[in-house]
């Protein structure tokens, strides 16, 4: 048995815990990072990254598809999932060899095995006490599933679709979120039918309703079927496959059913409750500095309640370091992290949907131009429909940019600095947008709230 001293201890090794612990050895600290599984945490090895994998592989089934639009006479011969599973694990291995590199070489001092909460100051793991001067606590998040409803066999979550060897006729997928979307997108693109199960009116529906609807319309025409504001009740299996029964009493046969509903914070046994933490449905409560009840004690990530994304974790760990070191970082709020779904077509979002822009600022303050890509030459040239909706306060600044279409995510960049900056579009119409490009698209709709439209009218 043995007790370590440090100045801060991190307890998880995801995406907010790894960032933590190197900000904090940048700033001085000695750092202890407890980690049970590997590190990198879901991002890394069941989340961003594998996913996003999968989702190219997708993406080239589909040009293959349909190379002779552009006169190349390529054709799809089918999906060898093997090599799919061999190329996605390939990226994750390299990227996992690149993080333990980074940690080592920072001076980090990573502990594998399970970390307990034991006092404000104490991690156990197994024998061993890990004492530190401040504790993060960063331990992630788990596949959620409904109440009375198992996971097991032919009812899966994403965490088992990913390790597939097959395709599947037809699944069904219960969630209409990101990760429900996302996967519909890979299985469509391989070849399978798919039908999406959401209780809400719409997909995708945290994100501007215009972009929601969008994207069912691109749904629509890419055969993926889809049942809205229909609540799912129970589902039944056998060998052959799942019978789904909604409370309409319409049922859904198909292979599988993925269950999508979401990620639950995954504090279940580490000890914080006991130590007198804060908590609410497993979900750790911090204030806006992301400190909890407890002085000194820390939370971050996806069990802090709010947007679970990687970047939002990453951004909690350096904010906590440097808070920790007395540097008073700027508070990032949630509605200002960019968010990406990355989906056929993909979805790129940060700040306030119109709606919301209304009701914190009064409707006749704001003002907003829904610029559509079929304006956009290089949009033209890769055959995607879509948009670009910029939202602005009347004379004041931009709050919110929602975006669909194809490679949209990579416009996300100069979205996010713009509203976080809180420019005016009058300050970004002056400057350049290579052309042809479709970042043009977001400099022609500053263009139009400048009031000097130049491809628009």
């Amino acid at each position: 048995m043995a007790e370590l001293n440090f100045d801060l201890v991190v307890l998880g090794g995801g995406s907010g815990g790894y960032s933590a612990a190197i900000r904090a050895t940048e700033l001085g600290m000695n750092v202890a990072l407890i980690e049970k599984n590997k590190l990198g945490g879901t991002c890394l090895h069941v989340g961003c990254i594998p996913t996003k994998a999968m989702l190219h592989a997708a993406e080239v089934a589909d040009v293959a598809r349909e190379g002779h639009i552009c006169g190349i006479n390529s054709s799809f011969n089918g999906v060898d999932m093997d090599a799919v599973n061999a190329f996605r694990e390939g990226i994750v291995s390299k990227k996992f060899k690149g993080l333990q590199g980074l940690i080592k070489a920072r001076g980090i001092t990573v502990i594998e095995g399970e970390g307990r909460l034991v006092s404000p100051t104490t991690i156990a793991v197994g024998a061993d006490t890990i004492v530190g001067k401040n504790i993060v606590l960063a331990t992630g998040s788990y596949s959620k599933s409904l109440p009375g409803l198992e996971i097991g066999g032919r009812v899966i979550t994403s965490e088992h679709a990913l390790q597939m060897n097959y395709v599947p006729n037809k699944v069904a997928i219960l969630g209409g979120g990101v990760i429900g979307v996302e996967f519909a997108s890979v299985w469509k693109s391989f070849g399978a039918e798919v039908v999406i199960i959401e209780g809400l009116p719409h997909l995708v529906p945290n994100e501007e309703e215009s972009i929601s609807k969008a994207l069912e319309r691109a749904y629509r025409k890419r055969g993926i079927d889809y049942k809205l504001g229909v609540r799912f009740q129970g589902v039944t299996q056998n060998d052959s496959g799942v019978v789904v029964t909604l409370e309409s009493g319409e049922t859904v046969e198909a292979d599988l059913l993925l269950v999508a509903v979401g990620r639950g914070a995954a504090t279940a046994g580490c000890g914080f409750e006991e130590v007198g933490i804060t908590m609410d449905r497993g979900y750790v409560i911090t204030n806006e500095r992301l400190a909890t009840n407890i002085p000194g004690v820390y939370a971050v990530g996806d069990i802090v309640p709010g947007l679970q994304l990687a970047h939002r974790g990453y951004q909690h760990g350096f904010f906590v370091a440097e808070e920790i070191a007395g540097l008073n970082p700027v508070v990032i709020s949630d509605v200002n992290i960019p968010k990406v779904t990355y989906c056929e077509p993909e979805i790129a979002s940060v700040g306030l949907t119109e709606a919301k822009a209304a009701e914190q600022y009064g409707a006749e303050k704001i003002s907003s131009y829904d610029y559509n890509l079929a304006g956009n030459g290089k949009s033209e040239i890769l055959g995607t429909a879509g948009s670009v909706k910029v939202v602005r306060v009347v004379d004041g600044p931009v709050v919110g940019v929602h975006m669909i279409g194809a490679r949209v995510g990579e416009l996300i960049g100069e979205a996010q600095l713009v509203v976080n900056w809180e420019a005016h579009p009058e300050d970004i119409a002056p400057l350049l947008h290579a052309h042809p490009t479709q970042n043009e698209s977001l400099g022609e709709a500053f263009l139009f709230l400048a009031g000097k439209p130049l491809h628009t009218l």
